[in-house]
């Protein structure tokens, strides 16, 4: 169940970079322009992090399967749509609804892995699920890249490969996957009783005080958006992810402009060169592995800040595989250079989208999944909105000092990772939320000892 969900996951990373593969062919064939192409990359990102305002509430009441169910048929439909679309406005709308379906396998998989997970077991999984969204950014743009460079298929066949791949998922949901939401699960228990024995005195928990559809979608809509404007620790971390999320989709819609201009490099290499993603993934992963090993050493000292050891490391790495990248993009520089910074950018990146999750989900507790859902939005925002600027900021700036000013920017927020490791906890006592988090737990402990 686990891989069925994080596989979910990598088709939906796939989807989102592999598509910017197929713009001369798109271009071509729809009489569009470079921009309105990139619209349909932005757009993917914004329906990942609106939609999720909305479903999550969704995914409380009627469970986590059914999501599944009906996300994976739908995400299939749009890119069957996006294939057969007659002009580039049909390509933007599938695209957007492509990125509303695939919100599914961005948000609700955590959640599956804390159904099926206890706390301590959490690590591999959580890893696994991040490794199948970033690396499949790499793996995707590297196969479509060679389906653009062959004349007789092009952006349509890049489309009808996801279509194909979106339908053999579909199957393995229906064959997989289960309902894993205790609430949802009890509550279908407790029906059964009730109707194998006529007493209505039998119900679950989570039918008592059941709040209303309409109050759970405004409190999805409200509270991160809260957590993310007064929670110094969302707000800060929001920033950081988002701006790195923004610079990878720069990446995905500069990369092959970049490598084909100064390497001369045609689609299908151009392509090969998002390997790269993928590479600095696992690379990623592995030191994420061994950042759970200091989290155990070091947790009962550090608290919550034992989860940011190599997260203020890859701060570091960060601007300088960025600045490799930017000063070694020449003609008189072998290529791999270039790609070793990329991949130096990418395992960097991964940790801090890995760390993300499992920091705010430890620092906030019951408020986790909002906390998250607040980073999200700002993470996709800033995808939805750097793409659409990078073009232009190329052809005024070049390549190398566009890439450098990103890579100053992401020097300026090195001190962020080390600002909570030394002052997280002081941070959070001063935060009203944490507060009440501290009170839920200390009153679960008072239950737990009471019961004793």
């Amino acid at each position: 169940m686990t891989i069925t969900a994080c596989a979910f996951a990598g088709i939906a990373g796939a989807a989102s970079s592999s598509y910017a593969m197929g713009y001369s062919s798109m271009i071509r064939d729809l009489n569009c322009t470079l921009f309105q192409a990139t619209i349909g990359l932005s757009v993917y990102a914004l329906g990942i992090g609106l939609a999720p305002l909305v479903t999550s509430s969704f995914s409380e009441e009627f469970g986590r399967s059914p999501f599944y169910i009906v996300s994976s048929l739908m995400f299939m439909l749009t890119e069957v749509m996006i294939a057969l679309a007659p002009n580039i406005q049909t390509v933007i709308v599938g695209r957007f609804l492509g990125g509303v379906f695939s919100s599914t396998g961005s948000t609700l998989v955590a959640g599956t892995i804390a159904d099926i997970w206890l706390p301590h077991q959490r690590g591999f999984p959580m890893s696994l699920y991040a490794l199948g969204v970033v690396a499949s950014m790499g793996l995707g743009p590297t196969i479509a890249g060679w389906i653009e460079a062959n004349p007789s298929l092009g952006w349509r066949w890049i489309q009808w490969i996801h279509a194909i791949v979106s339908g053999v998922y579909f199957v393995s949901v229906l064959l997989f996957m289960t309902e894993t939401r205790s609430t949802i699960i009890l509550t279908r228990m407790a029906r059964q009783v009730r109707k194998d024995t006529g007493n209505d005195r039998y119900c679950a928990r989570a039918e008592e005080n059941k709040p209303r559809l309409a109050s759970m979608i405004a409190i999805s809509c409200m509270r991160p958006m809260s957590l993310l404007l007064t929670e110094p620790t969302v707000q800060s971390f929001s920033l950081w992810v988002g701006f790195v999320w923004g610079v990878l989709y720069i990446l995905i819609d500069s990369i092959s402009g970049e490598f084909s201009g100064v390497y001369g490099f045609g689609v299908g290499e151009t392509g090969t060169v998002f390997i790269t993603i993928t590479i600095g993934s696992l690379l990623g992963y592995l030191a994420n592995v061994y950042q759970e090993r200091l989290y155990r050493k070091y947790v009962h000292r550090k608290d919550q800040e034992a989860r940011l050891y190599i997260a203020c490391v890859a701060s570091v790495a960060l601007p300088t595989g960025m600045l490799i990248f930017a000063w070694t993009a020449r003609p008189d520089i072998p290529w791999i250079v270039s790609m070793i910074g990329l991949t130096l950018f990418m395992a960097s990146a991964f940790v801090l989208y890995q760390v993300v999750f499992v920091y705010l989900a430890d620092c906030y507790g019951p408020y986790a999944s909002s906390a998250l859902a607040g980073q999200s939005i700002c993470r996709n925002i800033l995808a939805t909105i750097f793409p659409l600027f990078t073009t232009q900021m190329f052809d005024r700036m070049t390549y190398k000092w566009a890439n450098t000013l990103v890579a100053l920017i992401a020097v300026a927020m090195i001190p962020i990772p080390y600002i909570l490791f030394f002052y997280g906890s002081r941070i959070r006592q001063r935060s009203p939320v944490s507060k009440k988090i501290l009170a839920i737990e200390a009153l679960n402990q008072t239950a737990s000892f009471g019961k004793s």
